[in-house]
C-alpha cells in the first residue's frame, strides 16, 4: 500500500513491515458514528426483517428441516466468493457416501469443511464464548485435509499477507493486512470488543463491525473470508438475535461481490463506514426476507409430498417425506440404517417415492444408488428474487 491510498479519515493507520512495504493497521472498534436518517431507517427495516425470520425458527415443529439445507447453501456461498464450485446438491452427495468410500473432489471437501466448521462452533458456543481460542477450532476444521492445509490450519499467520489480483506481489497489492506483531494486538483488543459486558451498540451494527474489523485484521495465511462470514452466524445466535440459524450472508455479498469487497477497502482507506453499514444492513433485509420465501416454498412443498401419497403412506413414508426437506438425498441402505427397517422395506418405500414423483435416482452406481428429491434443490437453488423485497 502507499500513502497516498489512505485519506486523513482512514480508520487506521500504514505501518512498515519486515520487507520494507506499508501495511494497514486498523483502529480498534468502536469507531465514532455518524446516525444519518438513513442509517437508522435502515436498521429499523433491518430489525423488523430479522424478528420476521426469528418467528419462524420459534414455530417449527422440527427445526432441523430449514437449518440442514440452509446451513449447506450458506457453505455453498461463502466459499463460492473464493472461487470453489461445488453445490448443495455436490455436498449432500458427499456426505451420503461411506466415509471409507468418499469420492476426494476438492471443492466438495472444501464446502463440506464448512459445514463442520459452522456445525462445530453451532455446539460449542454453549460452553465457550465466541473468542481467538474458538476461531482458530473453526478455521482448524475449515482447512482439514484440502488447498489450504499447508497454511498452517488453526494457527494465526506469522508472516505477511496481503490481498491483489492473482499473482501480484506485495508491493502491488490492493491491501496489506497489519504485520504479525500488530496483527496480535489487533486481535486481542477485537476479542475483548467482542465480549464486553457493557455494549450501547445495536447488535446489528456492532455484528457489521466485528466482520469489517476481522476481515482487515485478515489473520490466517488462508480461510480469512469464509471464517468472517461464519463468525456472522455464530454471533448472530449467540446475541439472541436468531434462536435458530437460518439468516446466511454470504448469498448477498456473492451477488454484490464487487462492492463487498470495495465497502470493506474503503472503511479502511476512507473511514467510510456509514457506506459499509448501510450496504450490510440491506444484505439483513433482503437475506431475512429470502430465507422467509425459501422457508415458506419449501414447507408447502413438504405437504404436497404428503397429498400426493394421499391415503397410501406408510409410517415410513411419512417419516421419509419430512426427512427428505432436511436431506433430500438418500440411498436405500441409509433408509435401512436410519430408520431402522429391512432392506426389503426401505428399498419397498423409496420405490413407492420414486413411483409418486418425489425421488428420482441418481447417476449409474449399480451398488448403493442415491436418490434425489429434486424439487427440494429446485428450491434451495432458486436465484434471489427482489419480488419479494
Amino acid at each position: 500500500m502507499k500513502p497516498q491510498d489512505i485519506s486523513t479519515r482512514s480508520f487506521g493507520h500504514l505501518a512498515e513491515t519486515i520487507e520494507g512495504e506499508l501495511a494497514f493497521v486498523p483502529s480498534n472498534l468502536p469507531p465514532r458514528l455518524q446516525w444519518s436518517n438513513q442509517l437508522v431507517s435502515a436498521l429499523s427495516d433491518a430489525d423488523r426483517a430479522i424478528g420476521q425470520l426469528h418467528g419462524i425458527g420459534l414455530n417449527l415443529p422440527n427445526p432441523d428441516l430449514l437449518i440442514t439445507p440452509f446451513l449447506r447453501r450458506e457453505a455453498e456461498m461463502s466459499s463460492r466468493i473464493e472461487g470453489t464450485q461445488a453445490q448443495v446438491r455436490d455436498i449432500y452427495l458427499f456426505e451420503m457416501q461411506e466415509p471409507d468410500v468418499q469420492t476426494e473432489v476438492p471443492d466438495v471437501r472444501e464446502v463440506s469443511n464448512y459445514v463442520r466448521a459452522l456445525d462445530h462452533g453451532l455446539k460449542r458456543r454453549a460452553e465457550l464464548p465466541v473468542c481467538l481460542r474458538m476461531i482458530r477450532e473453526l478455521h482448524g476444521i475449515l482447512l482439514e485435509g484440502v488447498r489450504g492445509e499447508k497454511d498452517r490450519p488453526g494457527e494465526f499467520r506469522r508472516s505477511q499477507n496481503w490481498i491483489g489480483s492473482r499473482g501480484c506481489i506485495l508491493r502491488d497489492a490492493r491491501y496489506v493486512p497489519p504485520p504479525p506483531r500488530e496483527m496480535e494486538s489487533c486481535l486481542d483488543a477485537l476479542e475483548k470488543f467482542i465480549n464486553a459486558p457493557d455494549r450501547d451498540i445495536p447488535v446489528l451494527v456492532w455484528l457489521a463491525m466485528i466482520h469489517y474489523q476481522f476481515e482487515a485484521i485478515h489473520p490466517f495465511r488462508d480461510g480469512n473470508g469464509r471464517i468472517g462470514r461464519l463468525l456472522l452466524i455464530l454471533l448472530l445466535c449467540a446475541e439472541g438475535v436468531l434462536n435458530r440459524p437460518l439468516l446466511y450472508l454470504s448469498a448477498y455479498f456473492e451477488r454484490n461481490r464487487e462492492e463487498y469487497y470495495e465497502r470493506l477497502l474503503r472503511v479502511s482507506t476512507r473511514g467510510e463506514w456509514n457506506e459499509w453499514l448501510l450496504f450490510f444492513l440491506r444484505g439483513i433485509v433482503e437475506q431475512s426476507l429470502d430465507a422467509f420465501e425459501r422457508s415458506r416454498q419449501l414447507m408447502a412443498l413438504q405437504q404436497q409430498f404428503h397429498e400426493r401419497l394421499k391415503s397410501k403412506r406408510s409410517a415410513l413414508q411419512i417419516r421419509l417425506i419430512d426427512f427428505l426437506i432436511e436431506r433430500p438425498v438418500i440411498t436405500i441402505v441409509f433408509v435401512r440404517k436410519h430408520f431402522q427397517v429391512s432392506y426389503v422395506t426401505a428399498k419397498n418405500n423409496v420405490n413407492r417415492l420414486v413411483k409418486a414423483g418425489i425421488l428420482k435416482p441418481f447417476g449409474d452406481a449399480r451398488r448403493n444408488r442415491p436418490f434425489i428429491a429434486e424439487e427440494v434443490f429446485g428450491i434451495l437453488g432458486r436465484p434471489f428474487s427482489a419480488s419479494h423485497q
